[in-house]
């Protein structure tokens, strides 16, 4: 029983650390770029830019990671790098100009992407092997739950401002940093290299899931203001899209788990791109319940697919699932990197989200494309 209650206890810090990491880290962004563009704080390509440098970061984060916390072990390196994302919070409250908000969502996205990159291994390593499925989906799920509750207290903490609101990040984060910096456990933990990974089916999923990533963009950093600016849709329909966005990671997350048990990795891969791209192709068309089929639909294939990668990883080889997990979401990390900067720059020179979304589109079915063509043995379980 005292097993299970710690087993209990450490998955709730799991799904913490992408709660803080990514739902907190990274998309609060979404909802604050329309109000810092009419503040005055951002231009509308400068905010692209600035949620670039946010995956740069993660990017970063997730590259260093592992080798962080082989030195200085996991408890030390979750709890810095939950400190220096309330750090990133306070410093994004403070208006100096574009090049201080970037370095700011930069040290935001590298703190995410440490703690994305350790907290489900290790969760998975340290449970039991009947609940290590139900563990990886519970702690990815952190990630949708994060978004719904920065969707959900986001119209109170801009009541104080955008100061405010950067501030009342800071605190939540302070306050969760607390209640889980005791539950790490001092396992040991190797570095690896992501090109240890040379499995053909491996390598494609870390491709495929690379290339989801990019596809992911327009609703990761433009969703609020495609509905707000670019439809003239309210606050409030944006915010409950926004929100579905978060129930939709939730369920896709936890689903994701048990559906590689159930079908396979392979399978469940295409079904969640699947789900990826049809939310995104929802963007396209005008109309309020497209747009809020759209939020539910890109976070249950968008976020969930992640939950499913987990899975897949620990099906392929569970002697090194730690390594193929780092080398999926540092390919995650890149092209989303890659490709925020580069539709940030394609809207720019257009100035419509039209383009931005084709090409998300594009990218996330050339993903399919290369999981239906690509494998070997594809059917069933890998």
């Amino acid at each position: 029983m005292r097993k299970t209650r710690s087993e209990y206890a450490l998955i709730l810090a799991g799904a913490a650390a992408p709660f803080v990491g990514v739902g907190l880290g990274r998309f609060a962004y979404n909802p604050l770029f329309p109000e810092m563009v009419s503040a005055g704080w951002l231009l509308p390509a400068g905010g692209g830019y600035v949620g670039a440098f946010n995956l740069a970061g993660y990017l970063s984060g997730v590259m260093m990671g592992r080798s962080v916390a082989a030195r200085a072990g996991v408890p030390f390196t979750i709890n810095a790098a939950m400190g220096l994302m309330a750090l990133s919070f306070l410093a994004s409250a403070v208006n100096l100009g574009l090049a201080w908000l970037c370095g700011a969502r930069f040290l935001a996205g590298f703190s995410g992407g440490v703690l994305m990159v350790l907290a489900g291994p290790v969760v998975q390593s340290c449970v039991s092997a009947g609940r290590r499925g139900i563990a990886g989906g519970i702690v990815i799920s952190g990630v949708g739950t994060g978004i719904i509750f920065g969707a959900a207290i986001m119209p109170l903490l801009l009541g104080f401002g955008i100061v405010g609101a950067w501030a009342g990040l800071a605190l939540i984060t302070l306050a969760i940093w607390g209640l889980t910096c005791h539950l790490w456990p001092a396992v040991s933990i190797s570095a690896g290299s992501g090109m240890a990974v040379t499995a053909r089916n491996a390598r494609l999923m870390v491709v495929a899931y690379g290339l989801a990533g990019a596809g992911m963009v327009p609703h990761m950093v433009y969703l609020s203001d495609l509905f707000i600016r670019g439809r003239g849709y309210s606050f409030g329909l944006a915010s409950t899209a926004w929100l579905l966005f978060g129930v939709g990671a939730i369920l896709g997350s936890l689903l994701g788990g048990k559906a590689v048990d159930r079908l396979g990795g392979y399978r469940a891969t295409l079904m969640w791109l699947a789900v990826q791209i049809a939310g995104i192709a929802l963007l396209l068309i005008w109309g309020k319940q497209a747009a809020l089929a759209a939020g539910f639909l890109g976070g249950f294939g968008g976020i969930g697919l992640t939950g499913v990668v987990l899975g897949y990883a620990h099906e392929l080889n569970p002697a090194i699932s730690g390594i193929i997990w780092k080398a999926a979401t540092a390919a995650f990390a890149i092209c989303q990197a890659v490709g925020s900067f580069a539709l940030a720059f394609l809207f720019d020179i257009s100035q419509s989200h039209f383009p931005v979304v084709i090409a998300g589109l594009l990218l996330s079915a050339a993903a399919f494309g290369l999981l239906v063509i690509g494998p070997r043995n594809a059917p069933g379980k890998s």
